[in-house]
């Protein structure tokens, strides 16, 4: 229980540095405003027969021209002076939606301030409406006196439902990491306790769990032996030796185990508990084959 608590604050943890890195870099984002002007497509007063035709034929062939023209070097060079961008960067700061069927195009500029991204949305527009590009039968007009300015970033929503996002999937891909490094170590021990042709039922677990100590006291005493604790590589010897101090400290007494009858003496033999890292191999295969015959291996533990 401790050990499943343990591996679910390490996951919340995990969830909880992404999405706050998540959310921190999407605040810092600069600031990024975008002002909208709607321009609408209209007919000159005319008497001419077939004018209304005529009209209908040059606005659906003319305004699609905007998406081009709104980024065309005469238009963009004469509003970047307003804008804070050179002339190319400002084309990519540019956008022009045409609204079918109505004879509207919605007239899109990204700026660093409000101020600039209203100035050169009207200086855009204004440059549109001069190219007169229905004449002579049609006209375009701005049917903003005012453009329509907001932020776009930093999006708070947009950062903090990607940040929740986040955090979410670090947290399971956090649990699905420690289920297949489980998996994997207690694969490996298995392999390794074959080729050392070990048969009997022996525990794997894991160093981090709080009540190892409890555990691997409890088995020693119901093997009626003495523990023992083997490390496998130099670097975990230390370790071996505060388990097994830890093992000495234990008091498996408040725990319910087989009773011995009228044994009074212990087995030969010692109670083996042998520390290994999860990337066991040729190493555990090779400690468990020099063990002494009258040892009894009870449990692996992966660090």
């Amino acid at each position: 229980m401790r050990s499943s608590s343990r591996r679910t604050a390490e996951c919340a943890l995990v969830g909880l540095v992404v999405g706050a890195l998540v959310l921190v870099v999407g605040m810092l984002r600069p600031d990024d405003f975008q002002g909208r002007v709607s321009l609408l497509a209209e007919p000159v007063a005319a008497a001419e027969p077939g004018t209304t035709a005529q009209y209908g034929e040059v606005v659906s062939l003319g305004l699609p021209a905007l998406v081009e023209l709104s980024r065309s070097p005469s238009v963009v060079q004469a509003a970047a002076g307003v804008s804070g961008y050179t002339p190319t960067e400002l084309a990519k700061h540019v956008s022009v939606e045409l609204v079918p069927a109505s004879g509207l195009a919605r007239l899109s500029v990204r700026a660093a301030t409000e101020e600039k991204a209203g100035a050169t949305a009207s200086a855009i527009a204004k440059s549109l409406v001069d190219a007169n590009l229905l004449a002579p039968v049609g006209r375009l007009r701005v049917l903003d006196g005012k453009p329509d300015v907001v932020q776009v970033a930093p999006d708070r929503l947009l950062s903090t439902g990607l940040a929740l996002a986040a955090a979410v999937m670090a947290a399971v891909a956090m649990a699905v990491v420690q289920r297949l490094r489980t998996a994997r170590g207690q694969e490996n021990v298995r392999k390794a306790l074959a080729a050392a042709g070990t048969t009997h039922p022996v525990l794997t677990a894991d160093v981090a769990d709080p009540a190892l100590a409890d555990r691997l006291a409890v088995l020693c005493r119901a093997s009626g032996r003495s523990p023992r604790v083997v490390a496998v590589a130099p670097d975990l010897v230390e370790r071996a030796e505060e388990l097994s101090d830890r093992l000495v400290l234990a008091h498996p007494s408040r725990v319910l185990v087989p009773d011995l009858g009228n044994r009074h003496t212990r087995e030969p033999g010692d109670a083996v508990v042998v520390l290994a890292h999860r990337g066991v191999g040729d190493d555990l295969t090779a400690a468990l084959g020099v063990l002494p015959e009258d040892a009894v291996l009870v449990a692996v533990v992966l660090a």
